[in-house]
């Protein structure tokens, strides 16, 4: 696989707001080594251009998602600053390009946290804080219809994030039992646990921890840990509003607009 042709693409497909076949539907070969960096090339670009990074999001982490995806193992992207909205602000649609937004647990971190070997009694250790979150979600791939190494190297499908303002220390919430409604416009449209995400949240960013050593890569202090949904990523249209609340995190809210964008 051609590492920086396959990430040139994607790069070309996220600015023209066009979608690629998938790279598993080609003849060249691609492994899960290729996909994640063609994933660290792209963010390599991005900062090169100014972005920052501000943390990880990992993906697939429920039973919904990768039934919803036909995966079985979660994955793992960036977060840039370009990427984080503030909440009540006005997020325009034209942005992406197949959206979805997704509802979860994050986790801010007050140390660093380098696998191999790391342990969700690390992980509770290196936590500063978590709060409520809503992901937008979106995918260079057509329609879709991806395997596993195609949202790898597309940096996990992700798009954007709003983070909530309520901050709870990890030791005052039973975050397996942490339940969460979903809103859509008012209307109460799922809801789950936080058991849904690998059992435990905490169980997660171990995960990624882990993986991320294999790339010589470590989770920052400071940085935003998006846990992964709880509940199916739902789609939506301008004028939509989606409401996450928490029983003992809180609440996050996410808006979305349409039309021609101001100049």
């Amino acid at each position: 696989m051609n590492i920086v042709a396959a990430a040139e693409a994607l790069l070309q497909a996220e600015k023209e707001k066009k979608t690629i076949a998938p790279f598993t539907s080609s003849i060249e070969a691609i492994s899960i080594e290729d996909a994640y960096q063609i994933q660290i090339y792209q963010i390599e670009k991005k900062v090169e251009q100014g972005a920052v990074i501000k943390g990880k999001k990992i993906g697939l982490t429920s039973k919904v998602m990768q039934e919803m995806f036909n995966v079985s193992t979660p994955d793992y992207g960036h977060i840039l600053d370009n990427m984080i909205f503030d909440e009540g602000s006005s997020i325009h649609i034209n942005r992406f390009i197949q959206p979805k937004v997704e509802f979860e647990i994050a986790f801010v971190l007050n140390k660093d946290l380098q696998g191999p070997n790391i342990t969700a009694d690390d992980v509770i250790a290196a936590t500063e804080y978590v709060v409520p979150a809503i992901e937008i979600i979106d995918s260079r791939i057509e329609n879709w219809k991806f395997k596993f190494e195609d949202t790898v190297a597309d940096n996990g499908s992700s798009a954007g994030a709003v983070i909530g303002k309520r901050r709870t220390k990890i030791d005052n919430v039973d975050l397996v039992n942490e339940k969460l409604s979903v809103y859509k416009n008012d209307e109460l449209i799922d809801g789950a646990k936080g058991e849904a995400v690998l059992g435990n949240p905490v169980n997660a960013v171990a995960w990624l921890a882990n993986t991320l050593a294999e790339y010589n890569i470590s989770l920052k202090k400071g940085e935003i840990i998006l846990a992964g949904a709880l509940t199916k990523a739902l789609t939506f249209e301008p004028g939509d509003t989606f409401t996450a609340i928490f029983e003992t995190l809180g609440d996050v809210t996410i808006s979305f607009t349409g039309g021609v964008e101001a100049s």
